[in-house]
């Protein structure tokens, strides 16, 4: 979507405009912006500058004795103008220092993507989220054997970030549940803080060797965690927090119902999160999609501000989505920041 050339004084306008109707709610009468400072034009000036800005398509009349509303072109606009004033105005250090507060001097990697998701949330109050870089391993924090019947059991296998995957196993033979908490623990302190890959192999390699090395007990853990490692497949991790401002937006539903459902089957389903941002982000610096900017017809009701981090192979996300009457320039601020903040500390550990 190309946006047209504007006047400065009409670039103005629209923006004033934008500002107020994303700090009301409400559709911006010609009067309004008349007081605002700054715009030093009459309310007829205005007036003429409004119905040409519905003419190109920047605002909108939802009645005829209203005022404009935005329309995503128009916040298109607005948003560009904020990204070209921000490329010589950027400070990341006051997002920093509030990251460095929730996930201490010397976090783990893992701990400051969750503050990191946390702070965007706090800040911008929409759903925020940040993503480790792909080829960050997933590592195996532990498993549990749940019995369902003599010789069925449930597997659940946790990895970092809270990435929890279960399969149900027949190991064909009785097993006491005291057995399958014993054979639990051997595997959770063998393995625990190792990549799942090299759980794998290492599991593989225990069962190559001579049975006589082994109990039945670890036979049987070793088993069990070889069949249910073999089906996991290995996860980007994906933080998020602030899933119910999606609903929640004072006296209006921040955005529609379809857009809602679409939004939390994402958020249950993190991995189509990954997805949609690989369709985004092609460079660095944030990138804001708004409305009818998305691909997918059900997240036109919303917009989303992203920003990648690290370089290389190592490249990660952190981000925002809301709906597209947010604190554009709040949020651009608080994703920037993020990632400059996170890349630094990747930095930092290399």
């Amino acid at each position: 979507m190309t946006s047209a050339p504007l006047s400065d004084r009409t670039r103005r306008v629209l923006a004033s405009l934008v500002r107020e109707y994303i700090d009301t709610g409400e559709p911006v009468a010609s009067a309004v912006l008349c007081r605002k400072p700054g715009l030093g034009v009459s309310s007829a000036t205005i007036r003429n500058i409004l119905a040409q800005l519905e003419d190109m398509g920047y605002v909108s009349q939802p009645h005829t004795s209203a005022g404009r509303i935005p329309t995503d072109l128009g916040y298109r606009y607005y948003v560009d103008m904020l990204l070209d004033s921000r490329r010589s105005t950027r400070d990341a250090s006051s997002v920093e220092a509030r990251l460095r507060e929730q996930a201490g001097d010397a976090p783990l990697f893992d701990h400051l993507l969750s503050s990191a998701s946390h702070v965007l949330f706090e800040v911008s109050h929409h759903l925020g989220f940040a993503i480790a870089p792909s080829d960050e391993q997933a590592i195996f924090q532990r498993i549990e054997f749940v019995p369902i019947s003599d010789a069925r059991v449930l597997v659940v296998t946790v990895a970092r970030g809270n990435h929890v995957s279960q399969k149900v196993v027949d190991i064909g033979e009785p097993v006491e549940p005291s057995a399958l908490t014993q054979a639990a623990n051997y595997l959770n302190a063998e393995f625990s803080g190792l990549p799942l890959a090299d759980v794998r192999q290492l599991v593989l390699a225990r069962l190559e060797q001579e049975r006589t090395l082994y109990d039945r007990l670890r036979d049987v853990a070793l088993r069990l965690a070889r069949t249910t490692l073999e089906g996991i497949e290995t996860a980007t991790a994906v933080y998020i927090d602030g899933t119910s401002s999606l609903a929640d937006a004072g006296d209006a539903p921040a955005v529609s119902l379809s857009t809602l459902h679409t939004l939390l089957r994402m958020v249950e389903e993190k991995q189509r999160l990954v997805k949609l941002l690989d369709a985004y982000l092609d460079g660095p610096g944030v990138a804001v999609v708004i409305g009818a900017e998305h691909q997918d017809p059900q997240l036109r009701g919303c917009s989303l501000v992203v920003a990648s981090y690290g370089e290389g192979t190592r490249r990660g996300a952190v981000g925002v989505i809301g709906p597209t009457r947010m604190q554009y320039s709040r949020t651009i601020s608080v994703v920037d920041g993020a990632a400059v903040a996170v890349a630094r500390f990747l930095r930092d550990q290399n």
